[in-house]
C-alpha cells in the first residue's frame, strides 16, 4: 500500500489503498478555459509529474524491502511471485511464461510441425497469454465502479454542489470502506457528463460500503435530490490490470483523457499481454492513471484514464510515444482486438483525489 504522504496528506485509514480526500471548496463545474496553456504550466506539470514519480519509486522501494525481509521470514513462500512492487504479479507472470516456452521440447521448423505445433512465436505467446490469466486475477483484492451522470444542463451548478457536498463526506468516513480515486466533468465528447471512478475491497467491500451509504439518514434526501438533476446513470464494475495499478492521490494539474476500447469477445488476455508491454513504452512519454476492464456492466469493454498539461502537449506526447521501441507492435497488435473505441477530455473536480 502506498500512503498518503506522496500527496502531502495524512496516514493511510484501515487496510484499504487511501485514495479518499477531505472536501475542498466546491465551487462551480471545471472548464477548460480554467487550465493554463502557456509553455510555462508545462514546464510546471512536468516537474510535479517528476516529483510524484520520485516519491512512488521510493515508496515502492520501501515497501519492496519490507516484502524482501517477510519473504525470507516465511517458510512456504508462493512459488513464481517475486517482490517487484507495483505490477509484481505481471514480472512475476512474464517470468513464468518465458520458463513455459523454454521448458517445451524442441521441434523441428516446417509447414506440418508449425500446422500441428504452431510457430515457437505462437507457443510462447499462448504460454504467456495463459500464465496471464492468473496475474490478471490476482489483482482480485480491489474492485473499482465507474459511474457516468448525464445532467440535465441547467441543473449542472445544483449536481456539483449535491455532489460536491455528499461524496468526499462519504469517502471520508472510515467505517464506509471505500475510497474515491476521482470525480471530473466532460469537457470533450458527452457534454454535461461527470465520470466518478470508487474502489472498494473485493465485492463483498463494494455491497458492505453500499449498504451502509444507504443506510445514512441524510441518503434519502441526497438520493432524491441526484434524481432530480440527472437523466440518466451508468455504473460499471471493473478490475485493475495487473500492470497498471491505480495511482494514488496526486495534484498535477492540466486535463484528463478517458479511453474506453470495446473489445471482441474472448480477447481480453491477449489485449493484457500486449499492453503490458505497451506501458512501457507509453510511460516514457505520457502518465497513466490507470486501466481497468468491465466485469459486471458493459463486459468486453476496457478503460484506459491518462493525465497531459494540456490538449497540445497530449498530441505531442502521443506523437513521441511512436519513437519508443515497441509502441508500434502494440498498435499492430491491439487494434484487430477492438471492436469500437472512443475518447474523452474530462476535468477533475475540486475535491477530485486525482488531479
Amino acid at each position: 500500500m502506498l500512503s498518503r504522504h506522496l500527496v502531502g496528506a495524512s496516514a493511510p485509514r484501515s487496510a484499504l489503498r487511501c485514495l479518499s480526500t477531505t472536501a475542498v471548496s466546491r465551487g462551480r463545474a471545471p472548464r477548460m478555459g480554467d487550465v493554463n496553456p502557456s509553455p510555462e504550466s508545462v514546464e510546471e506539470f512536468n516537474q510535479r509529474q517528476k516529483q510524484f514519480r520520485e516519491k512512488l519509486a521510493e515508496a515502492r522501494k520501501k515497501r519492496d524491502a519490507g516484502a524482501l525481509k517477510q519473504e525470507a521470514a516465511s517458510a512456504d513462500p508462493i512459488p513464481g511471485l517475486t517482490t517487484q512492487g507495483l505490477g509484481s504479479l505481471s514480472t512475476a507472470t512474464t517470468e513464468t511464461a518465458s520458463e513455459i516456452a523454454q521448458n517445451q521440447p524442441d521441434r523441428k521448423s516446417g509447414r506440418l510441425s508449425n500446422l500441428i505445433y504452431g510457430t515457437k512465436e505462437g507457443r510462447e505467446m499462448d504460454a504467456q497469454i495463459e500464465a496471464s490469466f492468473s496475474a490478471v486475477l490476482a489483482r482480485g483484492k480491489y474492485v473499482h465502479s465507474i459511474v457516468f451522470h448525464q445532467v440535465k444542463p441547467d441543473k449542472v451548478d445544483e449536481y456539483v454542489e449535491l455532489t460536491g457536498q455528499w461524496y468526499p463526506k462519504m469517502a471520508a468516513k472510515d467505517n464506509n470502506n471505500l475510497h474515491l480515486v476521482g470525480s471530473w466533468r466532460t469537457e470533450v465528447g458527452d457534454c454535461d457528463t461527470f465520470v466518478h471512478i470508487w474502489e472498494y475491497q473485493r465485492y463483498h467491500g463494494y455491497h458492505e460500503s453500499l449498504h451502509k451509504i444507504s443506510s445514512h439518514p441524510d441518503y434519502p434526501e441526497f438520493n432524491k435530490k441526484l434524481r432530480s438533476l440527472i437523466t440518466s446513470s451508468n455504473t460499471s464494475l471493473m478490475q485493475e490490470f495487473s500492470f497498471w495499478p491505480t495511482t494514488p492521490p496526486r495534484k498535477l494539474g492540466g486535463v484528463f483523457e478517458l479511453r474506453s476500447y470495446t473489445l471482441h469477445p474472448g480477447n481480453l488476455l491477449e489485449w493484457e499481454t500486449h499492453w503490458r508491454r505497451g506501458l512501457k513504452a507509453r510511460r516514457e512519454v505520457m502518465e497513466g492513471v490507470g486501466a481497468w476492464f468491465v466485469q459486471i456492466g458493459d463486459l468486453n469493454t476496457v478503460y484506459h484514464l491518462w493525465q497531459f498539461a494540456n490538449l497540445e502537449e497530449r498530441k505531442v506526447r502521443r506523437e513521441q510515444s511512436w519513437s519508443v521501441e515497441g509502441w508500434s507492435e502494440t498498435v499492430h497488435k491491439t487494434v484487430p482486438l477492438i471492436q469500437t473505441m472512443k475518447s474523452s477530455i474530462l476535468l477533475p473536480m475540486p475535491w477530485s483525489p486525482v488531479a
